[in-house]
């Protein structure tokens, strides 16, 4: 990994010329908003296509309270020793010292102890490409056109996905899945909890908005380059891009006013449409600094907003302009070098985009690195830390969950450990950045998903008989 120090000299040129021209509004991208954007709302047929088949399980609404512990808020705010107190599944209280005896139900001691929000990821393919991973699963790429806006990763998803337990048991208690980025428009993410059902719409995480996955730079053009086919450039990509939401725009101006019977159906342009009236939060795979400003340029001119640019290992050059336009930086604590796209990146951006006022968020894109994403934040901080960057552990615990819960839409739900968010929560029997920390008990809207003093079976049926007995 080369030093932070030989991009210094580079990153001072590029934020004095970007300081120089880059606008930068009071409400950022919104500043906007498309005339399209004003038509038929769409919101009545998207729930046609959203109605659930099975229903998740009814829960008990278990009360109890977790004290003696460490708390991490990761909304600035450390109890040590201190509690949480949950009931029906939210959190109903947190403070520092003992609890207080009006705190109902089973009190449990978590006696050197460390407690923290459940950990979000912002990316992740598990049950799209999941274990094992063969031909006949590989179903996260509809690679068949640069626009496949109509695609929805959910109707990818396998829940007996291994990988989800092991995710779970490392602490994560809601992902997004996203199509991959072989398309310039890959389709529909999904934000789901991490409670297998037989289905993946009973796991979708109830009031997350739509996402859709969107890509620029290398991997558009080189998958249909390689063939012939459009996009083969930088260019090209964008063109594909404007082609799109051009379409999209005359598809909701047709709609006008008419009713949701009457409005002809275009699984593509409702995607659009979607994003252009700011019901569906737009993830974008981008590397370079200069094709996330040529997507910011393309968000401004159709009145949409990037909610968040994914693996961004450029952020760093423009972390002013990602700052003022609220744009998240969803990346890697050191992947570097695996791609010509990845030969500037540094392991301080995280650390940077927060000094800059920006919102870091560290993701896995991994079925591995999902299982240790508190040691990715570690090793993201231990480098912003090394380069002078004051880096607390409240701003590092949140680049894993209150801001990747505020990418996804969901921070009103889950992020910190706050009175009326949902009670997903993990009980670590130590620093959570430590090496040597794991999780020992997960609770997911109050239940307890993962008990590290138990021998459960596997969660998977595909796993299940070949288990090895402890």
């Amino acid at each position: 990994m080369r030093r932070f120090a030989i991009s210094c000299g580079y990153l001072s040129l590029v934020l004095a010329l970007v300081s120089g021209c880059a606008s930068t509004p009071t409400d950022a991208a919104n500043a906007e908003k498309s005339t399209a954007g004003e038509a038929a709302d769409l919101t009545a047929l998207e729930a046609t296509g959203l109605a659930a088949i099975e229903a998740r399980p009814a829960d008990p609404g278990a009360t109890f309270v977790l004290h003696d512990a460490r708390i991490m808020t990761a909304n600035g705010a450390v109890h040590d020793p201190g509690w949480v107190a949950v009931a029906d599944g939210l959190i109903v209280g947190v403070g520092g010292g003992e609890p207080p005896s009006d705190m109902g139900g089973q009190r449990l001691a978590m006696t050197d102890k460390v407690i923290t929000p459940g950990i979000v990821d912002t990316h992740s393919h598990l049950g799209v490409y999941p274990s094992p991973s063969i031909e006949a699963t590989r179903d996260g790429n509809e690679a068949t056109q640069p626009n496949t806006a109509g695609v929805w990763a959910e109707h990818s998803f396998w829940p007996q996905d291994p990988g989800i337990e092991r995710a779970v048991r490392g602490g994560v208690t809601t992902i997004q899945v996203l199509p991959g980025s072989a398309n310039l428009i890959g389709g529909r993410g999904v934000v789901l909890t991490m409670r297998p059902t037989r289905g993946a719409r009973a796991m979708r995480f109830r009031g997350a908005p739509e996402t859709l996955k969107m890509a620029c730079g290398e991997n558009p053009k080189r998958v249909y380059g390689r063939r012939k086919r459009s996009p083969s450039t930088r260019m090209g990509n964008v063109r594909g891009h404007r082609d799109a939401f051009l379409s999209a725009q005359k598809w909701l101006s047709k709609q006008g006013d008419k009713s949701t019977e009457d409005v002809e159906r275009d699984l593509a342009n409702e995607s659009l449409a979607g994003l252009m009236q700011g019901r569906v939060l737009a993830q974008v795979h981008c590397y370079r600094a200069d094709d996330m400003l040529t997507f910011l340029q393309l968000a401004k001119e159709f009145g949409f907003r990037v909610r968040s640019f994914h693996h961004a290992v450029e952020a760093y050059k423009i972390r002013d302009v990602l700052a003022a336009y609220d744009v998240s930086v969803s990346t890697w604590a050191d992947w570097w070098g695996f791609k010509h796209e990845a030969y500037d990146a540094i392991v301080e951006t995280a650390a940077l985009v927060s000094e800059a006022g920006g919102r870091a968020v560290i993701h896995s894109d991994s079925a591995e690195g999902i299982q240790r994403l508190n040691q990715e934040a570690a090793k993201a901080m231990a480098a912003g830390r090394s380069a002078g960057i004051a880096v607390t552990d409240d701003e590092g615990l949140r680049w894993i969950t209150a801001n990747a819960a505020w990418t996804l839409g969901i921070d009103a739900y889950v992020g910190t450990l706050e009175v009326g968010k949902r009670a997903d929560i993990v009980v670590w029997n130590g620093d959570p950045f430590s090496v040597y920390t794991s999780a020992e008990r997960v609770y997911i809207d109050g239940q307890l998903i993962v008990d590290g003093g138990t021998n459960a079976p596997p969660w998977s049926d595909f796993e299940a008989g070949q288990e090895v007995p402890r």
